[in-house]
């Protein structure tokens, strides 16, 4: 058949349910869709096979990540074409007809495209934690949470609103010279250095990644700090002691599955002393009657345990601790992850190099599907601040908000 495109363009309707939101560039040169729509490209026969046995955001993802389907141009604009056509559309639980795919099917014979079931392929990872990936893609504190935007200036670059949000954690704690801070899963070590360095905390970082912990102990020893951090190679529930001023947990929450989750926050309040005030700064999702969107995160990132925001309050409030203030994030983290998908494209080949070309492909689909969740609110982020209450209930804090945190030092 020497027109692909024009033959695959009632396929894609019957799959997705609405008219096709985006232009398709077939393997053999033809194009069919809409003109000035975003160009998804199907460089291959294997795409049509995948979509034809896996047809939701699984399928669409592996033929991405492999490169078997390509976006020019934007991808979330792609992703976002896609999502508002069938948004609504409701769709049963077990995917597309049992007819729909029967002519799907039939197309993709047509096509030369028909074979087996194609295996799936696991989600990238692994190479992508290295040190050096997220040193070429971070800013130079190594941050990978959120950032906190706080001006609109063009020189206000993502290094600068990394550095506000460590202010913010730092200030919402209430850390002064002196003061305990223990931050559980402390990452590379970004808000560690910089409550020791900045503020004169002494820190307990606490990872169970070695690499995580290496690199940060030798940064600690590079930047004479190790009077003031201690890094332990350990799991949360491991710990002992307690009596910290500060207890930090900064976008490990979501990592956490349901059944250990309420032994995290029973840790955060066992290490407190009455008075001392804990963070959670976590990746949330709205209510769960809401629409969850495209099913791209169970597939890159299945180990991600998003709640809404009033659950992870519940949890906190159930261990023991008072929460005294929720900030949402979620526009921050639109211009956070924007920022380190443009690096990602930046030095693409460079990347590519470095991790593989799958790996990749995977992150940048996460990150523009992810700006497209947040944008849209199908995901969110959220800043809690809560307190361990004396044994008679006192908050140890100032009764308005205006006199909680202190300024930061100059």
């Amino acid at each position: 058949m020497s027109d692909v495109a024009a033959a695959l363009v009632p396929f894609a309707e019957r799959l997705l349910g609405a008219p096709l939101p985006v232009r398709l560039c077939a393997w053999d040169g033809s194009e069919a869709g809409p003109p000035g729509a975003p160009r998804v490209r199907l460089r291959s026969r294997r795409a049509l096979r995948g979509l034809v046995w896996r047809p939701t955001g699984y399928g669409l993802a592996e033929a991405y990540i492999s490169g078997d389907l390509d976006v020019e141009g934007d991808v979330t604009e792609g992703l976002r074409a896609v999502w508002h056509a069938v948004r609504g559309r409701p769709a049963p639980p077990s995917g597309p007809a049992l007819t729909t795919r029967a002519r799907a099917a039939a197309t993709a014979a047509r096509l030369g495209a028909l074979g087996p079931w194609p295996p799936a392929r696991a989600a990238p990872g692994g190479p992508d934690a290295t040190a050096e990936f997220h040193e070429r893609l971070l800013d130079p504190s190594m941050a990978q949470s959120c950032a906190y935007w706080t001006s609109e200036d063009p020189a206000y670059r993502l290094a600068d609103a990394q550095r506000d949000k460590l202010d913010v954690i730092c200030r919402k704690l209430n850390l002064v010279p002196g003061a305990r801070l223990l931050d559980i899963g402390c990452g590379w070590g970004a808000l560690a250095l910089h409550a020791a360095d900045r503020y004169g905390a002494q820190v307990t970082a606490v990872t169970t990644v070695r690499e995580e912990h290496d690199l940060l102990a030798e940064r600690v020893r590079e930047l004479g700090l190790d009077h003031r951090i201690d890094v332990d190679l350990c799991d949360y529930r491991a710990l002992r002691g307690g009596q910290y001023e500060a207890v930090a947990c900064v976008e490990t929450g979501e990592y956490v599955g349901d059944e250990q989750y309420p032994d995290l926050v029973r840790t955060l309040h066992r290490m407190l002393r009455p008075g001392g005030r804990a963070l959670v700064q976590q990746i949330s999702r709205p209510s769960p009657g809401a629409d969850a969107g495209p099913p791209l995160a169970a597939y890159l990132a299945p180990q991600l345990r998003m709640r809404p925001l009033g659950e992870t309050i519940g949890r906190l409030e159930a261990a023991g601790l008072e929460v005294r203030a929720s900030e949402s994030l979620r526009e921050h983290y639109v211009r956070t992850v924007t920022a380190w998908r443009t690096t990602l494209e930046a030095d693409w080949d460079g990347f590519r190099r470095l991790v593989g070309e799958a790996t990749a492909r995977g992150r940048h689909l996460w990150l523009a599907g992810a700006a497209l969740a947040l944008e849209e609110g199908r995901m969110g982020i959220d800043q809690i601040l809560a307190v361990r209450p004396t044994d008679r209930g006192v908050s140890c804090m100032p009764v308005t908000p205006e006199s909680w945190y202190p300024a930061v030092p100059v």
